[in-house]
């Protein structure tokens, strides 16, 4: 059998083998594998129509659909590169994505087209806006570009008139995937064909998915992880439902009315599904389900598992910048809930001091991840890819003294340990990242939207353990001196406005001002979450803070 190796491929040949196969869901519209196949040729020959050269980059700025999934192959089958952009992000956080890696073409719907309308015009590298919905149904005054872009509706561009796209091979760049970074800005994370099929491979593999699978894809395309359902699932030749669920009952009912056989999601709606009466059918399809993004309360792990007995629990560790890393086979739960297991097929995790040598077992160290799934780096940020992707030592595990050409690594910036049965255990983070509802946000990122509210004179923000988001986001500022009075109440309004929900903080403290300041002269961050942590409440909650209660975004 022909194996992929470039990420169209896991279409067309399943498409070759099983042509007829049900391959997307979406509402009460299937899709076979013959049909999403042809469609994949369609948009890539409309995208070679518009010009788009070799490597060039699309944006999908979509909800889980057709268009999403078509367009990200399409663009791969181009020889192009896709760039998912998280459908919860506003205008201007998809405009900085749109002008730090080039977008030529933008793939959106007309109602997400008329949020972006201000911010368009400083997007200077896109060319072409293709809309999802037909031109019979959406008038041209509602879908205004700029005069320099042209607009095309997605009928018009996925025509049979089909033609080969440029030639790329596996180690070429396929997708740009954004992820927080440190500096407040996204970072986006560089992946090539031969990471995702690779990636798509291994967990095909320990997942042990099939072509009887039925896959919930619950988590947003943005993500690794919830672009991995697709993958995966067509290189097995399995079905895949795409869900924009509301509530957290959605997907119950989702996995009741499709059969589905795998879950993958974050631990915070996993704390939310444990705490629903889940109907008896889904125990009588679920083979398994996974966990990502963040570590599962092992109350929520519990509970799930009397849920569902005959379901096998997946525990999973990874970072964008290498896909997937690490897994804990099922059998090893009941002895090792806290650990996040050992490496996946086709990667190596090495746990190494600061000189880059090996750490004895259960000494603290870096994970550093090598093999087929380590990125190509952050897009256009030198700095930032040479802190975290670095050459192995020379004779680090697995390079030889024969060896002369240098490998790269990704250094995670986590510490964790390896006990002396070689399991990996998570112990905490090197940087200041915020992982809430399965996300990874900045700190530095929350502070700049705060302060771009002209409501507060300094700020600084940070996560508190939280048992069902993984870290609440908690804000210390001072009010500004030459701003007209306003109350809390005025800049919690502000933060809903310009942020995506899970980025909104779950507690607010206002106080005088000037903030504590460190040696090198910056906000004492550290200083100020220790107090905090130090002075709250009898009920857990801060003596002197108005907590916002807010509702999370459900992935």
């Amino acid at each position: 059998m022909t194996e992929s190796t470039l990420l169209q491929e896991l279409i067309s040949l399943t498409a070759a083998r099983t042509p007829h196969a049900h391959a997307l869901t979406y509402g009460d519209i299937h899709m076979n594998y013959g049909e999403l196949h042809a469609a994949v040729n369609q948009c890539a020959a409309g995208l070679m129509d518009l010009g788009l050269a070799r490597g060039e980059r699309v944006a999908i700025y979509l909800e889980k659909r057709f268009e999403a999934v078509i367009a990200s192959f399409g663009s791969a089958a181009a020889g192009a590169v896709f760039v998912p952009v998280n459908p919860l992000l506003k205008p201007d956080q998809v405009a900085f994505i749109l002008q730090d890696c080039n977008v030529r073409v933008l793939v959106t719907s007309p109602e997400r087209l008329s949020l972006l309308r201000a911010v368009l015009p400083a997007c200077h590298d896109l060319r072409h806006v293709v809309v999802t919905e037909p031109a019979e149904l959406v008038s041209r005054g509602h879908v205004q570009v700029a005069d320099s872009r042209q607009l095309t509706f997605w009928d018009d561009l996925c025509q049979p008139d089909l033609k080969a796209g440029h030639r790329v091979i596996d180690v070429d760049m396929v997708a740009i995937l954004y992820t927080s970074g440190s500096t407040g800005k996204p970072k986006g994370v560089v992946l090539s064909h031969r990471n995702m099929v690779a990636g798509a491979k291994s967990v095909a593999s320990y997942l042990e998915n099939d072509a009887n699978d039925v896959v919930l894809a619950a988590l947003p395309l943005s993500f690794d992880a919830g672009f991995s359902q697709l993958t995966t699932a067509f290189h097995a030749g399995a079905r895949v439902v795409l869900l924009n669920h509301l509530m957290p009952r959605d997907v119950l009912n989702a996995m009741v009315k499709e059969g589905v056989t795998g879950l993958t999601a974050v631990p915070p709606l996993y704390i939310q599904l444990s705490q629903l009466p889940w109907p008896p059918a889904i125990g009588e399809r679920l083979r398994y389900f996974a966990n990502t993004g963040g570590r599962m309360p092992r109350e929520t792990l519990t509970a799930l598992r009397q849920r569902l007995p005959q379901a096998r629990p997946f525990l999973m560790y990874g970072l964008t910048e290498a896909f997937r890393s690490t897994y804990l086979p099922p059998d090893e739960v009941d002895r090792r809930p806290d650990s996040i297991g050992k490496a996946i097929p086709n990667a190596e995790i090495l746990v190494l001091r600061e000189d880059g040598s090996p750490c004895a077992a259960n000494e603290p160290g870096e994970l550093v991840h090598r093999g087929a799934l380590v990125g190509m780096g952050y897009w256009n940020d030198a700095e930032k890819t040479a802190e975290r992707y670095k050459l192995l030592a020379p004779d680090a595990p697995g390079r030889e003294n024969g060896l002369q050409l240098p490998e790269y690594a990704v250094f995670s910036g986590d510490t964790v340990r390896q006990d002396s049965e070689g399991f990996l255990y998570f112990i905490g983070r090197r940087d200041e990242m915020m992982k809430t509802s399965g996300y990874r946000v900045s700190p530095t990122e929350v502070e700049e939207i705060v302060y771009a509210t002209g409501l507060v004179g300094e700020c600084v923000a940070f996560g508190v353990p939280h048992p069902a988001l993984g870290h609440a986001i908690h804000i210390i500022a001072t009010w500004a001196i030459n701003t007209p009075a306003r109350g809390l109440n005025d800049l919690i309004i502000e933060c809903k406005s310009r942020m995506p929900a899970y980025m909104v903080p779950s507690a607010i403290e206002m106080v005088p001002g000037p903030l504590p300041r460190n040696p090198n002269g910056k906000i004492d961050r550290k200083l100020l979450s220790s107090g905090w942590l130090a002075h709250q409440g009898p009920q857990g909650k801060p003596a002197t803070a108005t907590l916002l209660e807010t509702r999370h975004a459900e992935h």
